[in-house]
């Protein structure tokens, strides 16, 4: 029987083989511009598919979701059905129905303060081409014939809606950020990854941590037009994740005569709403509900809103402005009592 004696592996190899154990992975990058922002995909295993794979996977989610709900396409699903002036049942994308079975809950618990058939007033007010103007009590009554969820009835087991109105449309752009993140958080789960940071025009998923073990930190914008920049950070000390969508007036709005009017419109009255609020930052668990809630927020008021996610349980971070460069700021219940991110 032949022996071989056992060579010790020299100091180098030796030293080799233990960095190579011990190498912490990378962070993963994917960015890019779609739905007319930039987005940002942070993600990290040790297991995960190539670099192009998942960007292959990345164009598909953002070329479906145009494909269902852009209304800057004539050829989506949403813009056919708005173009439509049946008011037969119709088969409506899985999705679809999902953010239309979003928007009727948020719209039953906000008293109405969130539609996502207001676009006549929209349109209405110039927000669409920007050709602002303050428009009649009589043409605002006339847009509001042509708008209101309860016009849209849902079959979610049929996978079908219809409206009873002819002229009414649907525009799911206030979920449409976050509807976003949400698929893609479930495309990189389904490759096992289960540390992201996924951020698409400012509207986050986030779950997981780095991979030195320390938490994901992100910002909320401060509201000042004319630039960008962080405010408050949040620690996400929840490896389980959760949602952070952010809308604010600060942006959107243009003067008449010395008032400012922002791009939120009141479905209930027609007008923009016509409060202090400028900025407000719900956190959740699926982003497309935080983006609802946040348009709703900024409908509101600090003063109802803040009630109305006291009452839902919402972690909610608002923000005041009273003059040029005065804000303030308050947060709801929910947020106060939250463990799973630090706000800072």
């Amino acid at each position: 029987m032949n022996t071989r004696a056992l060579v010790p592996l020299s100091p180098i190899i030796a030293a080799m083989l233990l960095i190579g154990c011990d190498r912490v992975p990378e962070v993963e990058l994917a960015q890019g511009e779609a739905q007319g922002t930039t987005y940002h995909i942070k993600w990290w295993s040790e297991d995960a598919p190539s670099h192009g794979d998942i960007e292959a996977d990345l164009t598909r989610v953002l070329t479906q979701i145009d494909q269902d709900i852009s209304t800057y396409r004539d050829d989506s699903w949403i813009s056919r059905f708005n173009a439509s002036r049946r008011t037969d049942w119709q088969t409506a994308p899985p999705e679809v129905i999902h953010l239309l079975q979003i928007a009727r809950r948020v719209n039953e618990q906000s008293q109405g303060c969130y539609d996502p058939t207001v676009a006549p007033l929209f349109r209405l007010w110039g927000f669409q081409d920007e050709n602002f103007q303050v428009p009649s009590d009589e043409a605002i009554r006339e847009a509001m014939t042509h708008t209101g969820l309860e016009h849209l009835e849902i079959d979610a087991s049929a996978g079908k809606i219809r409206k009873t109105i002819p002229e009414l449309s649907i525009d799911l752009s206030s979920m449409g950020e976050g509807h976003s993140v949400d698929r893609i958080a479930a495309m990189l789960e389904s490759h096992g990854i289960h540390d992201y940071l996924a951020e698409l025009g400012g509207d986050m998923r986030i779950r997981g941590a780095k991979p030195d073990g320390e938490p994901w930190r992100v910002g909320i914008e401060t509201p000042s037009p004319g630039e960008r920049r962080a405010g408050h950070i949040v620690t996400v000390n929840d490896h389980e994740g959760m949602s952070l969508n952010t809308s604010g007036t600060y942006r959107r709005y243009f003067d008449d005569s010395g008032h400012a009017y922002g791009h939120i419109i009141d479905p209930r009255s027609g007008h923009p709403a016509t409060h202090e609020l400028v900025s407000a930052t719900v956190f959740g668990t699926e982003a497309a509900v935080s983006d609802a809630w946040a348009t709703t927020m900024l409908c509101l008021g600090r003063e109802e809103g803040t009630l109305v996610a006291d009452r839902e349980g919402l972690p909610v971070y608002l923000i005041e402005r009273h003059a040029e460069n005065d804000f303030t700021d308050s947060r709801t219940k929910a947020l106060e009592k939250s463990q799973g991110f630090t706000l800072e």
